[in-house]
């Protein structure tokens, strides 16, 4: 065997940060000082290793000298305490608002996630697999987001089940913050999956029936709403690509959400927006 050593890119100052969530958290549950295995900055390293994409539990535990058992729970807390500082929907459309923003992009997007067994009926009352996505042909979970118009994500809503549709899922966690925006002049963009979202709410118009065409007006519209909707929709491949453990959860499903704010809390460090929240 051949030990060596490796570089976790991410600024130390963003572990400085995690650690202090860390160590606020251990205080308010009265722990000991010296009573844990890992400081709050060894323990915060280990969180970030994880989100960096090194999705071995048991190995991150060895590495740092903890259980297993240690390793999922101090993991735990590290992605609950992240979580906590992530804006509420009414928190990132306000702030939007005050910033000037001239609009919000929404969009959804899956993260494969390992089987989960759990039965639910589809629209046409047939048993399915609850988190098994028929689009994608994988399981996975339905996160709902808000991006800027540069892309950068400003809201993660809770997770759904893979087999629920982007509309419904939207419908649960946001749409109705979105027409209050809307009527208070911040309107929202979105593709297609969202059409018949409602008033505020715009989507490309449909292709007509019976092979006719798109007037000139309504393509140069559905052109002019892609354009603007480019740029913001990079905002699940910024969290994705930056944070890899979203590319493919290995931990249980109904912590997608968490685990995506937390992602959304690392990214508005790196991209000092954070600081404007809290």
């Amino acid at each position: 065997m051949i030990a060596h050593r490796a570089t976790l890119d991410v600024s130390r100052a963003l572990v400085h940060y995690l650690a202090r969530l860390l160590h606020e958290e251990r205080r308010l549950r009265g722990t000991p000082t010296g009573s844990r295995a890992l400081t709050p900055f060894r323990q915060a390293v280990m969180v970030l290793r994880w989100f960096r994409g090194e999705r071995d539990i048991p190995k991150l535990g060895r590495d740092h000298r903890v259980s297993r058992a240690t390793a999922y729970r101090y993991l735990h807390e590290g992605i609950v305490a992240l979580a906590a500082q992530a804006p509420d929907l009414h928190e990132a459309l306000d702030r939007a608002h005050a910033e000037g923003l001239a609009y919000v992009i929404l969009d959804g997007t899956l993260i494969p996630t390992d089987r989960c067994a759990e039965q639910t009926l589809s629209v046409k009352g047939e048993p399915i697999d609850a988190w098994y996505a028929g689009k994608a042909h994988t399981h996975a979970g339905n996160l709902q987001a808000l991006s800027a118009p540069g892309g950068l994500p400003l809201w993660i809503g809770e997770v759904e089940p893979g087999s629920v549709h982007d509309l419904t899922a939207a419908r649960t966690h946001v749409l109705g913050a979105l027409y209050l925006a809307a009527a208070a002049g911040l309107p929202t963009l979105a593709d297609s999956g969202y059409d018949g979202a409602g008033i505020g709410i715009h989507t490309p118009i449909k292709q007509p029936t019976d092979n006719q065409i798109l007037s000139p007006d309504n393509r140069t519209y559905n052109r002019l709403l892609r354009a603007l909707r480019c740029l913001g929709e990079r905002g699940f491949a910024l969290l994705k690509g930056r944070w890899r453990t979203l590319q493919h959860i290995t931990v249980s499903p109904g912590r997608i959400g968490d685990i995506a704010r937390a992602a959304l809390v690392l990214t508005h460090f790196e991209h000092n927006h954070l600081r404007a929240i809290h």
